[in-house]
């Protein structure tokens, strides 16, 4: 056995293969993966395997048909079969929301490519003769759906990597991973042990006992999972052609072709959790005992589809676990306290994902950051705070829901609250209907009587007019909106200014008591982030940034090595913030202190310690909402009583508090992007505006891609839109992202933020389009699915010049 390699993957299921296949594939031969027992034990060998492309997720559907495309040619590459069957897929819609979702990623497989279209009634017949089609609204195929063969796959991987170098154990476990000072580790097996510069822990259902071995904790939990396969059906066995798969996700089953019988599987409200306190080391390949009663509801929806399936002979039943995160997605990517470990663990479609995720992570690995924003799958996306009471609760949801439409803008109470801040239960009080961001309940809108919760849906819900009430409230009076979701930071000491400097793209604030704004540039050239950096002192910088994305920015921040006296230390817990903004937010806050806040005194992005209501403050004279305000962060135990104060003394004034959704408004109609959304590694800096911020005259975090990348001309560019009012009136529906933006019948961009605009009154979003059309270019935006014609907008339709943020 090897004593040294470039790489050690550990687990040798079908995700561990596709990623030490991509590893060799990319260039790196010195690769070894090491399985505790024969390759495909543990959930790989009995999955299902079913393959398809679409996704509610663009990133994630580009993966996936990478995936489908992949498999043929891994047959080729090896001589290995996959056991690729492509006989095509139906998606069946029984409701108007499945219907919208189905027509929305018909628009996106049109913009991008894809093969899934709309179909009829007597198409679907002829192409699946024993489905009952009737109470369905619309029905799609994806021709090249249909299903694999998880040995096959595993082992075509397996070949085409050994092919290009690769080496592998098999009935090797991993005793230990013990990392060096250098940075490298050393995993020890009972057959010797391998210096490694990379441990990759792809190790399936024991990804947290893996982990547990380097000091990680992964949220993650296994479940039960069931599927049979009839007997032979005598009208399959007479049919020259294979019979394509059903997606009927109403009715929370999935069924295809097995031989000459059909498999059914379901996702059932009554599922089961297995090895809650760990994965048992003997396990390999074992099943769970037939439980189908727990599963009958699905299959009796099943039999009312396809009533064949009621006549048919059971032939074997399959009941094995799975093992999921608390949303269903990988967790993937560098652990961010460790240097060199990598996680690929909690795959549930592992079959329609493998290949995309291997060239994901060999891609993160060998180049630093994968080609596609893929934020979704960070395992930085989850804290210490997801705990194993959390992720019960959300597996247990996600699991019994994993055939539910996920709609834009739905919160899941599941597992919920996780994390409160002090002024909670006041907000609660006064209405407020909470999110869920990095564990924080947060108030995304407030409803007229405490205990109102969200509606769900594609068209405008219950919160579209008591946003628009919030909106209305700030532009014309004042508005006091809870941000202590936002990443805090300080930074300090003699050589701070010129760390921050290395970091950041721009130059950090000469004077104290003044702010820039800075982007953080990513491995291959894009926006991994865009903060707020205000100087305090001489010695001292405050740092703001996305709050969702501080653990993913701490491995940027750990790649420059700080000076000996220089701090860096996160205040998010610390402290809690405020933005008070409106036009008489001055006048509220002037209520509150004895601090001067005019404009001479106190300028656009200035900064200052203020004592507001006798509590020290960090003001910031910046505000998301592109209106006059303020920037408040206080110690979190004062929270509270700031909270009570702006509320008192704002109240005569017309101020009232205001959450999160009303913020995604107003920002829009101001034009201003978010991290995640607009920006993102994915995107240039000239292509989102921010390019005016790097300056080139200094060195800093990955300059080098961005030289490569900041001279060529911007692929696509980030503009606002504005939706025709009679088509948005018709549907019920604004824009809430990815939506495929359309001009004179060609694919030419996708929304990134939609919203309403209510003191504009007009429905908009933010998107990015190529071909650089002209401001008032007419367009069409695939809202639902359908064609909204919708204008280019030469400027933000708020404040354009930014007199109101400077006043």
């Amino acid at each position: 056995m090897k004593t040294h390699a470039q790489a050690v993957v550990i687990g040798g299921g079908v995700i561990g293969c596709s990623i030490l296949y991509h590893l060799a594939k990319l260039g790196w031969s010195d690769v070894v993966l090491l399985e505790r027992d024969e390759l495909t034990s543990g959930s790989t060998w009995h999955a299902a395997a079913n393959i398809h492309g679409l996704h509610d997720s663009t990133n994630i559907s580009r993966i996936q048909h990478y995936t489908m495309n992949l498999y043929k040619e891994l047959e080729s590459e090896t001589g290995q079969g996959c056991g690729v069957f492509q006989p095509g897929s139906l998606y069946l819609a029984q409701t108007e929301a499945r219907e919208h979702q189905l027509r929305l990623q018909a628009a996106k497989a049109k913009l991008y490519g894809m093969n899934f279209y709309e179909i009829t009634r007597d198409e679907a017949e002829r192409l699946h003769p024993m489905v009952n089609f009737d109470g369905i609204r619309c029905i799609m195929f994806e021709p090249d759906g249909g299903n694999v063969d998880p040995s096959g796959v595993t082992a075509a991987y397996a070949a085409g990597a050994r092919a290009r170098g690769a080496e592998i154990y098999r009935f090797t476990p991993v005793t230990a991973t013990e990392q060096q000072a250098d940075g490298t580790w050393i995993v020890r097996t009972p057959k010797g042990d391998i210096h490694t510069q990379w441990v990759i822990n792809a190790a399936g259902l024991w990804g947290r006992e893996v982990a547990a071995l380097a000091g990680i904790t992964l949220p993650l939990q296994p479940t039960e999972h069931q599927y049979f396969v009839t007997e032979t059906i005598a009208e399959i066995d007479q049919m020259p052609d294979r019979l394509p798969s059903v997606s009927d996700r109403d009715g929370e089953y999935y069924l295809r072709q097995e031989g000459k019988g059909l498999l059914i599987g379901a996702y059932e409200r009554d599922m089961r959790f297995w090895a809650e306190d760990g994965t048992p080391l003997d396990f390999a390949h074992d099943l769970f005992p037939d439980d189908l009663e727990r599963i009958e509801e699905n299959i009796m929806r099943a039999i009312e589809r396809v009533p064949a399936v009621g006549t048919a002979g059971i032939k074997r039943v399959i009941n094995g676990p799975m093992i999921w995160s608390p949303d269903s997605n990988v967790l993937m990517g560098p652990v961010p306290e460790l240097r060199n470990y990598f996680c690929c663990n909690g795959i549930i479609p592992g079959f329609s994902q493998s290949g995309g995720m291997g060239l994901m992570a060999a891609q993160w690995i060998i180049e630093g950051e994968m080609q596609y924003d893929m934020f979704a799958w960070d395992m930085a996306r989850f804290g210490d705070w997801a705990d194993k009471s959390f992720t019960k609760a959300r597996v247990e949801n996600q699991y019994a829901h994993r055939f539910s439409i996920h709609f834009p803008n739905e919160e899941r109470a599941a597992g919920r609250p996780v994390r409160t801040r002090p002024a909670y239960q006041m907000q609660k009080d006064m209405g407020a209907v909470f999110g869920l961001n990095y564990g924080w309940e947060h108030p995304l809108w407030f409803a007229d009587s405490p205990g109102t919760e969200d509606t769900n849906g594609f068209t405008r819900q219950n919160w579209f007019e008591p946003v628009g009430a919030e909106c209305r409230a700030l532009r014309d009076h004042a508005g006091i909106i809870d941000i202590s979701n936002f990443a805090k930071y300080c930074c300090k000491g003699a050589g701070a200014e010129a760390w921050l400097n290395a970091v950041f793209a721009n130059n950090m604030p000469k004077k104290v008591g003044r702010s820039c704004l800075t982007p953080l540039i990513g491995k291959r050239g894009g926006i991994a982030g865009d903060f707020t950096v205000t100087r305090m002192a001489e010695d001292e910088f405050w740092i703001i940034g996305s709050g969702m994305a501080e653990r993913y920015h701490s491995r940027f921040f750990n790649d420059v090595p700080r000076p000996d006296g220089v701090t860096f230390e996160s205040k998010t817990l610390a402290y809690c913030g405020f933005n008070v903004a409106g036009p008489k937010s001055r006048d509220l806050l002037s209520r509150l202190t004895n601090a001067s806040l005019a404009t001479a005194d106190f300028p656009f992005m200035a900064s200052a310690w203020v004592d507001i209501a006798d509590i020290r403050c960090l003001a910031l004279r910046v505000s998301f909402t592109g209106d006059l305000g303020w920037e408040l962060h206080c110690e979190t135990k004062d929270q509270a009583a700031l909270y009570a104060a702006l509320l008192r003394e704002g109240a005569p004034l017309g101020a009232r508090p205001v959450g999160s959704r009303a913020l995604m408004s107003l920002r829009v109609e101001k034009g201003y992007g978010s991290w995640s959304r607009e920006y993102s590694p994915e995107y240039w800096p000239q292509e989102v505006g921010l390019d005016r911020l790097c300056k080139l005259d200094k060195d800093f975090l990955n300059k080098s891609a961005l030289m490569d990348v900041i001279s060529k001309p911007a692929r696509e560019k980030l503009v606002i839109l504005h939706i025709h009012e009679q088509d948005v009136t018709a549907s019920n529906a604004d824009a809430t992202g990815g939506e495929p933006i359309f001009m004179d019948g060609k694919g030419i961009g996708r929304v990134t933020s939609g919203t309403y605009g209510y003191t504009v009154g007009k429905s908009l979003a933010l998107g990015y389009v190529k071909g650089d059309p002209a401001p008032g270019s007419d367009v069409q935006v695939m809202i639902l699915g359908k064609a909204h014609r919708a204008t280019i907008l030469p400027e933000a339709p708020f404040d354009p010049a930014g007199a109101r943020l400077r006043a």
